[in-house]
């Protein structure tokens, strides 16, 4: 299973939209403070780029020199069309700080000085402290999941409705007599999530663990292909 630490730096250095919560912008457009770019600094704090008039900005500008308190929220959604699409939010908190020099022409670079991070997901809802974060790295699969589920889901019907024989009794019985749609859901370096969906509409979630962690694409192909050569036997 990933670390919560893990998954939480996977959404923060993913392409998820992102919006930063600053006390006092409340009456701001979502659009406003959304970050034009995202990184994760050497000591975990975030570095956010905006353009140079957002309120943001102004907001970090006018603030002590502790900073600003804020909250960047990330929402996760499911790149393949599934029921319940939303797949986790992650939220890292700390106080917002301006960083002159660091953005091109037109655009300011905040600084989140992070204080602690909470992630609720398909895995659950944990809470993760800066040391954590700091020292944990994205999945190394996460800028390739969307295109990677959006190809399994089109070129790989009949080998994800395969994943039913690897079900247990009771739920390989429901695959049998309702025969539900499989949707894959969400991929890393340890395994791939699908989505049973069934025709009155009721769906279940199941978890296929690679034999060992992936590194890359290239070892993501071997693994798919044993467990689909498992499903198959």
């Amino acid at each position: 299973m990933p670390s919560a630490a893990e998954r939480t730096r996977t959404l923060v250095q993913s392409t998820c939209s992102a919006v930063l919560l600053v006390p006092g912008l409340e009456a701001a457009g979502s659009d406003q403070l959304m970050p034009l770019s995202r990184g994760v600094g050497p000591d975990g704090d975030l570095f956010l780029e905006f353009p140079a008039d957002s309120p943001a900005v102004r907001a970090a500008a006018h603030a002590r020199d502790d900073g600003l308190p804020a909250v960047l929220e990330i929402t996760d959604v499911a790149p393949v069309s599934v029921p319940h699409r939303i797949r986790g939010r992650a939220r890292v908190s700390g106080r917002l700080t301006a960083v002159p020099g660091m953005a091109g022409p037109g655009r300011t670079m905040l600084c989140l000085e992070t204080d602690e991070a909470h992630i609720d997901d398909l895995w659950g809802v944990e809470g993760v402290d800066a040391d954590s974060f700091r020292d944990a790295a994205p999945d190394p699969l996460a800028a390739h999941e969307a295109d990677l589920l959006q190809h399994l889901y089109a070129a790989h019907g009949e080998e994800l409705a395969s994943l039913c024989e690897l079900l247990g009794e009771r739920a390989g019985r429901t695959c049998a007599e309702h025969r539900p749609d499989v949707v894959p859901l969400a991929l890393d370096r340890l395994g791939l999530r699908v989505r049973f969906r069934e025709r009155g509409g009721n769906c279940f979630d199941a978890r296929f663990e690679f034999p060992r962690p992936v590194r890359d694409v290239v070892e993501l192909s071997h693994a798919m292909h044993t467990l689909f050569a498992a499903a198959a036997r």
